[in-house]
């Protein structure tokens, strides 16, 4: 059986990414978030945030260069803390901006933050398919082909989708496509045909 969470990272970013995260859950396929608890946008972002959007931590190590390993932890639980501060609960799972968690220095250290508090780790949990970003790999006819040809068991589909406006980043325009993508009625229909079930982080 295959089940698929589809994970928008980036939630409190900006306002404007906020936005699209959440109307593309509500619309569209996103079934949980990852929050960025430092960001201006990030109180405001879970006031908005619904019951149903699984929301877990992302954690961000990497401001003006790679964080050294000695101070990993300690940053992760300072972020940790801000997240429990303006949700009031855990996170549903942990991840990271850019995917540092998999830097072999960062990588023992991001482990054992998470599983001394019990959190879901990406790429350990469930495996995680990161080819929905850039490009035409954001395109309806791309998801279609993602979705079809995921493997058995519990699959992490990333995404970023968001509307631009004030953005400072590398990804930008590419948001509203993924966003326009993630909510096209065609992909909730290829789940559908693929009897393919939508999951959040905290229904594993």
């Amino acid at each position: 059986m295959r089940r698929l969470i589809v994970n928008a990272d980036d939630l409190g970013y900006t306002a404007g990414v906020t936005r699209g995260v959440l109307e593309a859950h509500e619309r569209g396929i996103v079934t949980s978030a990852s929050l960025m608890v430092d960001e201006p946008a990030a109180a405001g972002a879970v006031e908005l945030a619904p019951p149903s959007l699984s929301v877990g931590l992302h954690a961000v190590l990497d401001r003006g260069g790679l964080i050294e390993p000695d101070r990993c932890e300690p940053e992760l639980e300072r972020q940790l803390a801000r997240f429990v501060e303006l949700t009031g609960s855990q996170p549903t799972h942990v991840d990271s901006h850019y995917h540092v968690h998999r830097e072999p220095s960062l990588q023992p250290a991001v482990a054992a933050f998470a599983d001394r508090h019990g959190l879901p780790l990406r790429d350990r949990a469930v495996v995680h398919c990161g080819l929905f970003y850039g490009g035409a790999s954001i395109e309806v006819e791309s998801l279609l082909e993602i979705l079809a040809g995921l493997d058995d068991g519990d699959t992490e589909l990333g995404c970023h989708p968001g509307y631009a406006d004030g953005l400072d980043s590398r990804y930008t325009a590419e948001r509203e496509i993924e966003l326009r993508t993630l909510t096209d009625p065609r992909i909730h229909a290829r789940l559908d045909e693929l009897e393919i079930p939508l999951i959040g982080w905290s229904e594993l």
